[in-house]
């Protein structure tokens, strides 16, 4: 029982090294790139909810239109 949960925590020690090598080695963005790349995403989902508004105020009226 012992030697079971020695290897589990080898396991999980290795795993948690790896993920740390790994994280070096990623190529994070700067400041001015992070906020351009927010910008981004905030434009692009308000007009996608701004679009889903318009499909759904337009089916709405198709619905009611088509329930007289």
């Amino acid at each position: 029982m012992a030697a079971q949960t020695n290897t589990k925590r080898m396991g999980a020690r290795k795993y948690f090294k790896s993920v740390k090598s790994e994280l070096k080695k990623v190529s994070w963005p700067n400041r001015k790139d992070l906020q351009s790349y927010t910008i981004v995403v905030l434009v692009a989902c308000g007009l996608a909810s701004i679009g889903i508004w318009l499909a759904d105020s337009v089916f709405g009226q198709i619905i009611k239109l088509l329930a007289k």
